[in-house]
């Protein structure tokens, strides 16, 4: 089989570019509902505006089925009025993630690690984002800002890996992009660059030859982490441009949450790992809930989630069975839950 290069995929002459798709983006869901042929009765049973409002560019939405208020997709985009109900044990920081700033926009979770907050801003709003009340103005909003962040890691020497993470860190342009990872490349006891983003899968177009000179370029050893849950969200575009990412120099993992109504299915996980795999992108973690506000709805089982895993574990290889994890605040790592 001969893999597209970046050049045959990316022509700026027939597609509009990552950034115009953004821009056209629906934000609302009379609108959703006009594009999708959905009944308007989703506009009486949702607010137009949530604290944690809909956004959804059309590349991902084209890949819903019209009319069907059970699509997979559908369900991750659209706000509905469970996102009201409060629910014990679930709250707006179930991470405990602000007992883990070491500076504006940079955490440190795990030993030899730390995650920099690049901005807030994200390709989709995943109705079960966990930093969907993430204090984003009180971070990293513009490269100016990444000084302070930039000097905690160069005084730390026990860090050898420095995750970019968001909101979504490709939602900054290209040349943004190269002069944070320029500044990481010069702190010398960094080893590996990693970048975590929805954006390869929502917009596949942000795999741009830029992005890709940018991580070959790079002293440090890159590992994008991208997402997806259902094996419908990759399409041939997402395909084609996850095969020209994994030719880089990067290792193309993906990580998932397990979500009620959406992959909580052995033949769809299946199914998703053999599609990303076929990518060249490793089936990384399968995620439990994280117990954000608004969320009780997706929430799966532990116990169902271990079953999952075990019939997959019949059905296919090894390599194509996700870690099934639980971030746990306190723990030196995420836990492994079969």
């Amino acid at each position: 089989m001969v893999h597209p290069t970046t050049h045959d995929v990316i022509d700026p002459k027939i597609e509009l570019t990552w950034q115009q798709h953004i821009k056209n983006a629906i934000r609302t869901p009379q609108e959703l509902a006009r594009t999708l042929d959905l009944p308007l009765t989703i506009i009486d049973q949702v607010e137009a505006k949530f604290p944690f409002p809909l956004f959804a560019p059309l590349p991902f939405v084209s890949r819903i089925q019209p009319g069907s208020m059970d699509d997979p997709l559908l369900r991750q985009i659209l706000p509905t009025s469970h996102e009201r109900d409060q629910v014990e044990g679930f709250v707006s920081d179930p991470l405990n993630e602000s007992q883990y700033s070491i500076s504006p926009g940079c955490l440190q979770k795990y030993a030899s690690r730390a995650l920099m907050v690049v901005n807030g801003t994200c390709a989709v709003h995943c109705r079960y984002c966990f930093r969907r009340d993430f204090p984003y103005q009180d971070s990293l909003q513009s490269t100016g800002n990444w000084d302070r962040a930039l000097e905690q890691i160069e005084s730390d020497t026990s860090l050898h890996e420095i995750i970019l993470s968001g909101g979504d860190p490709l939602t900054v342009v290209d040349e943004t992009l190269a002069d944070l990872v320029g500044r990481l490349d010069q702190i010398e006891h960094l080893q590996r660059l990693r970048i975590h983003s929805r954006l390869p899968i929502v917009i596949p177009q942000r795999v741009t030859p830029r992005l890709i000179e940018i991580l070959n370029n790079s002293r440090l050893t890159p590992v994008v982490v991208v997402h997806a849950n259902h094996p419908n969200e990759i399409d041939q575009a997402v395909a084609t441009h996850l095969q020209v990412l994994a030719q880089s120099r990067a290792t193309v993992l993906n990580q998932s949450v397990l979500l009620r109504g959406i992959n909580d299915d052995v033949a769809v996980l299946v199914e998703l790992s053999r599609r990303l795999v076929d990518c060249g992108t490793s089936p990384y973690y399968l995620h439990q809930l994280d117990p954000v506000s608004g969320t009780r709805h997706f929430h799966v089982p532990i116990e169902r989630g271990r079953e999952l895993i075990n019939q997959m574990r019949s059905l296919v290889a090894g390599y194509m069975v996700p870690r099934y994890v639980q971030e746990q605040p306190g723990q030196p790592a995420k836990t492994l839950l079969v």
